[in-house]
């Protein structure tokens, strides 16, 4: 069996007209360099020669990946969890915008630690979360007493259940797209929305760090979303994004990360304002934020 997937035509379009747009190094865990190559036709990029899924697990094995190590450890990693406190607020007020409900059924898929399922869960809705890594799931049960099921868990669960369905920064590292779009038109009621956030690599502080962007995050990350990709995506899958909503603290979080890889240290005047740049760029337009929530509803 094949452990790398290497794509001769665009993974969200079909189209043929795709090439590379450069390579980027793996910071994180094996320090190995993956190419990202771009659709001229959609803008959709993705990492080229990724691992298969029986094959990525190791990429995810660093104590450094907060999502699933819920580490403080560095300065990068305390903002992260001080900027958290605020974000979960954040996402808890617009489920409850967007789906008119103070309370109601929620899905969120790559629970990572548990954090927004608590919070939801606190704020009186029923939450299923569902989380791959294992070191993740055993963090979320002893810190917030969360049961968290496998990925498998996806086709035990019943039909039209949900209110909302929960994607933080978790769709670029789905190898299904389509397996998964498909399971999440099943499972939504049809009033209910997807909730996506992806980072945006037509943003400022992604033209500004190129190849060191940290959200390129390779091989983790197997795809790259523009606004407009995202749209053709979303259309391609039978569903219609309503509404683009700013994550106004990755800007500055990534810019950080960022600054490390290309400089080899932390300049964080100068990641905080290139941070602030790209925000002050997408104040009157969401789709230019380093990092974008697209609220979408099926056809």
């Amino acid at each position: 069996m094949a452990s790398k997937i290497t794509y001769d035509h665009c993974p969200c379009c079909g189209s043929a007209a795709i090439s590379k747009m450069f390579s980027c190094t793996d910071h994180t865990v094996s320090k190995k360099i993956f190419e990202v190559w771009k659709c001229s036709a959609c803008t959709f990029a993705f990492t080229q020669n990724v691992p298969t899924l029986d094959y990525i697990a190791p990429y995810y094995q660093s104590s450094a990946y907060v999502s699933h190590s819920d580490t403080k450890e560095g300065i990068i990693n305390k903002l992260y969890h001080q900027v958290r406190k605020v974000t979960l607020r954040s996402k808890r007020s617009l489920l409850k915008k967007i789906t008119g409900l103070k309370n109601g059924t929620l899905l969120d898929v790559g629970a990572g630690t548990g954090a927004f399922a608590h919070t939801m869960q606190t704020a009186g809705w029923h939450v299923t979360g569902l989380e791959p890594d294992t070191a993740a799931r055993a963090t979320a049960l002893s810190k917030y007493n969360l049961e968290l099921q496998t990925l498998q868990s996806l086709t035990e669960l019943q039909p039209a259940s949900y209110d909302a369905i929960t994607l933080w920064h978790v769709l670029e590292h789905v190898h299904d797209l389509d397996g998964y779009f498909h399971t999440f038109s099943r499972l939504l009621k049809n009033t209910g929305r997807l909730v996506v956030a992806v980072p945006n690599y037509t943003s400022h502080d992604a033209s500004v760090y190129q190849a060191y962007w940290a959200a390129y995050d390779v091989p983790r990350h197997l795809y790259h979303f523009s606004p407009k990709s995202m749209h053709v995506l979303a259309e391609e899958k039978g569903f219609i994004i309503e509404k683009l909503y700013p994550m106004w603290f990755d800007s500055i979080y990534v810019s950080m990360l960022s600054e490390q890889y290309q400089k080899g240290k932390n300049n964080h005047l100068r990641a905080i304002k290139v941070g602030l740049v790209s925000n002050v760029k997408a104040i009157f337009d969401t789709a230019k934020c380093s990092s974008v929530i697209y609220v979408m509803r099926k056809k």
